[in-house]
């Protein structure tokens, strides 16, 4: 028996244009072709995006209202999906899937509420750096995540049940797939990291979430203020989703808290952090340079 079709989810937006066509063809390469491909659509209209993939992609299309915030224009097309099918893969559109990326993720749905991928890290014009985003093995996946994110929109796939649960997004979140990650955490999610790249992610000077140095003190400032503005929408929101983390969330959020009254208020202490940043050897997570342990001594009063 054919297995059940699955939803490959992207959201295009001024400036991926140029991208698409490389990620279409992507999309189209997949070993496993047994999913429905869904476009939400952010500022732009679908011929825009036709014509600049090239040809027509075949998608089911989701339009919101212009005056939408991003989180609004995903969760929309979220709870379209998930009332049609058992599970979605996450994809960002200006990156490029790995032939095997929708056939692990099914393969790992079948075991996991939530899984996500190690991913090749490219630079703007797709050439490698030699880099991998991802875990290392001693990485606790559970103490990891209250501090940094490997669950993006861009390398994770849900069973559609627990994606149920995550929603619904509070409308002005900034770091959307850090947020549903933490909530099907709190949910009791059961979470699983595959070490195997199978997506190549886009690093330019527009990425809101870098992970490759080297790093400025304006970026490290803007970095700290979206970490602090995920902790807020997380544990402001009352009491939809439990705090079974033991406190590591509230002790992530004041250790994120102590780290931006020092740096806002100090360019001098600001500048020495960023510079010792530098030269540490780097993690490639989300959020790595917010509040970094080995250089508390620099921002710690």
């Amino acid at each position: 028996m054919e297995p059940e079709r699955l939803a490959l989810y992207t959201t295009v937006y001024p400036g991926v244009e140029r991208y698409l066509p490389d990620w279409y063809r992507s999309v189209q390469a997949q070993t496993d072709k047994n999913f429905d491909l869904w476009i939400g659509v952010d500022s732009l209209t679908e011929d825009q995006v036709i014509e600049a993939i090239g040809q027509d992609p075949r998608a089911r299309w989701f339009k919101a209202h212009d005056d939408v915030t991003p989180a609004a224009i995903r969760q929309g097309a979220i709870e379209e999906i998930i009332q049609s099918y058992p599970a979605v893969v996450f994809v960002d559109s200006d990156d490029l899937l790995e032939p095997s990326r929708v056939e692990a993720a099914r393969n790992d749905l079948r075991t996991w509420d939530v899984s996500a991928c190690a991913l090749h890290i490219i630079d703007e014009s797709g050439r490698k750096l030699g880099a991998t985003f991802g875990l290392l093995e001693v990485d606790d996946l559970r103490a990891l995540l209250p501090r940094y994110n490997v669950f993006g929109l861009s390398n994770t796939a849900y069973r559609s049940d627990m994606l149920r649960g995550c929603l619904p997004l509070p409308d002005g979140c900034d770091l959307i797939d850090w947020q549903l990650a933490t909530r099907a955490w709190l949910l009791g999610a059961k979470l699983h990291f595959d070490s195997i790249p199978r997506m190549s992610y886009r690093q330019y000077s527009a990425n809101i979430a870098r992970v490759i140095p080297p790093y400025t003190p304006e970026y490290v400032l803007l970095a700290t203020r979206r970490v602090l503005g995920h902790y807020r929408d997380l544990l402001e929101g009352g009491s939809l989703f439990p705090d079974r983390s033991n406190g590591m969330l509230d002790a992530a959020r004041s250790r994120a808290e102590e780290f931006e009254r020092s740096i806002a208020h100090s360019p001098r202490i600001l500048g020495s952090y960023v510079d010792a940043l530098n030269r540490l050897r780097p993690r490639y997570v989300w959020w790595w340079c917010v509040a970094h342990p080995d250089l508390e001594n620099l921002w710690k009063n």
